[in-house]
Parts: C-alpha cells; sequence; structure tokens
C-alpha cells in the first residue's frame, strides 16, 4: 500500500496549537462513535444475542432472514426499548473508546493497532457491562436495564479472587484481537481516502476552483471527498477488519458472558475455541458474521464520514 510521504512528516512536527488540536479531536472523536453506534445499536444486541448462543434466540442463528426474525421478535415482547437495551452503557463506552481511538491516530498516524490497543485498554470495564446487558433477557429474572445491578452480579462472580478482575474477563483476547482490527480499519481508510484523492480525485473528491485549490497545496490541506467516496471508503475499512478480527471476538463475548450461566465457573479462550470447534468447526467461529457486516458498514462508513465532516467544520485538516 502507498502512502502519501507528508504524513509521517506532518506526525514528527507538534504544532504550537498541539493541545487545542488533541482536544478537538477527542470531541469529534468521540461525537463520530456514538452517531455511528446509535444507528446500528439494534443490529448489534441482536448480533450479541447470536454471538452469546442465547438459547431464548438461537434458533433464529443462521436462518434465512434471521437477523430480521430476531428483531422483529425482540420489538414484539420489548417494544423498541428491546433493541436499545445496553445502549445507554454503549454511549458511555464508545465515547471515550472512540475519543482516544481517533485522537491517538492522528498523534501517531500509522501506529493504528497502537491506537486500538490503548482505547480497548480504557473501556473494557464498561464493554463487559454493555454485552453483559444486551444478553440478559427478562426471562432470566436478572434486572437488565440496570446498570448498577449487572455490575454488582459481574462484581460478585467468584471466577477470580479479586472482583474488580471479572470485569476484564476476555481482555487479553480483546488485545489480540484489536491489532487486526484497528489495524486493517485504519490503514484501508487511509489507503482508499488517498487513491480517491490520487488516481480517483476526477470522480471522488469535491469539485475546487483555482484559488481553493492553491489554498489547499500552501496549507497541505487534503481535497474533500464526496460523500459517497468517504462512505465507502469507510464501510470497507469495516468490513475487511471485521472480518479479520470476527473469531476473535466471538470468543471474547462468550468468555464475557460465562459468568452469567455460572458464577463459579473459570472458564479459558482455549476452552471456548475448542467447544465452538467440536460444535460447529470453523463455521462456529464466524456465527453472527453476516450481522456483523450489516451492522460494522454503516457503522464504519458513518464514524469516519461524521469524524472528516467535523474535522473540516473545525478546520483540523
Amino acid at each position: 500500500m502507498a502512502f502519501p510521504a507528508d504524513k509521517t512528516i506532518e506526525a514528527a512536527h507538534i504544532p504550537e496549537e498541539n493541545t487545542s488540536y488533541a482536544v478537538k479531536t477527542l470531541i469529534i472523536g468521540g461525537i463520530a462513535g456514538c452517531t455511528a453506534k446509535t444507528v446500528v445499536a439494534p443490529l448489534d444486541r441482536v448480533k450479541i444475542l447470536f454471538q452469546t448462543h442465547n438459547a431464548h434466540f438461537a434458533k433464529y442463528a443462521g436462518t434465512h432472514f434471521g437477523l430480521l426474525k430476531a428483531g422483529a421478535a425482540i420489538y414484539r415482547k420489548y417494544g423498541v426499548r428491546g433493541l436499545f437495551q445496553g445502549h445507554s452503557m454503549q454511549l458511555a463506552r464508545i465515547f471515550p473508546y472512540s475519543a482516544i481511538k481517533f485522537m491517538t491516530y492522528e498523534q501517531l498516524k500509522m501506529a493504528s493497532s497502537l491506537c486500538g490497543i490503548i482505547s480497548v485498554s480504557v473501556s473494557y470495564p464498561l464493554d463487559m457491562i454493555r454485552v453483559r446487558m444486551a444478553y440478559i433477557t427478562p426471562e432470566s429474572g436478572a434486572r437488565a436495564e440496570r446498570v448498577r445491578v449487572v455490575a454488582r452480579m459481574i462484581y460478585q462472580e467468584q471466577a477470580h479472587r479479586f472482583g474488580l478482575f471479572n470485569f476484564f474477563r476476555g481482555f487479553p483476547l480483546s488485545l489480540v484481537g484489536i491489532i487486526p482490527y484497528a489495524g486493517v480499519s485504519f490503514l484501508t481508510h487511509e489507503y482508499l481516502t488517498s487513491l480517491a484523492r490520487g488516481r480517483f480525485a476526477a470522480v471522488a473528491a469535491m469539485p475546487a476552483d483555482a484559488q481553493q485549490a492553491q489554498v489547499h497545496r500552501r496549507r497541505r490541506k487534503k481535497p474533500e471527498l464526496r460523500a459517497w467516496a468517504e462512505l465507502t471508503a469507510g464501510g470497507l475499512s469495516g468490513l475487511f477488519a471485521q472480518t479479520a478480527s470476527y473469531p476473535f471476538e466471538l470468543v471474547r463475548r462468550r468468555m464475557q458472558i460465562a459468568g452469567a450461566h455460572s458464577p463459579s465457573a473459570r472458564v479459558s479462550a482455549v476452552q471456548i475455541a475448542r467447544s465452538v470447534w467440536e460444535q460447529a468447526g470453523v463455521r462456529g467461529f464466524f456465527v453472527g458474521l453476516t450481522i456483523g457486516y450489516v451492522k460494522i458498514v454503516p457503522m464504519f462508513a458513518v464514524s469516519f464520514y461524521t469524524y472528516e465532516k467535523l474535522k473540516a467544520l473545525f478546520d483540523l485538516d
């Protein structure tokens, strides 16, 4: 992959307004992440139910229109609120996660996997609570809408000697999975947008008059892409990232909800992976991937599009 040569030059020079720039990218990164996650929240709920093999929704997994059937079942039983169960915790998690991810990437540029590692390390306990909230159904007897109740349930599980460690169940696997996820997403987006501004600029970039072009060159400002080009680059980056990291995500999700079945059990990633393999082979590691694509493509498209537009609005290019 080829990237513009001046990217590393820009990253090597710290501007005087670096603190202000970092704060702005932190804020708009968080907004972009929250916007994208809200758009796909119902899909995310169904995906978690499929990934974790929830007893009440497993029958829909792998069937034709299983996504729609599961979504319709949730809506009939619990209304719109059921489709967004756990979303408040998702927003609390995704704002710092997305904010740190984008801000760190802007500061480090090509160290995209490191951005993901930093982001997931900060937000993982919130993700643990959010996944458990999305997994629990009223049939289980738990008050899934109460963040405090779910957090206490996780804390009191005896899988580890110290309760706080329970909030990091599956965390090492998450660190492994975030390397291909964040790395592939940022590198793919960077490559595709560079391609759009270069070889395909005639159709993908917004037209600019001679004066605007001169200003862009003088300020090293990147040409603005058309909406379809930016959305396509973001969507494809999400598709490739999801494919590369999905098996790690599936095993991690099942580790996160293991305590809901047996609070005293201590289940390793190897045990879960072996169980998945014995039950369904390679295909078992990709259960719910179709929903993942349906969710991740628009989510990444909206996230990168919102972020780039806000950057342009605040003149951060």
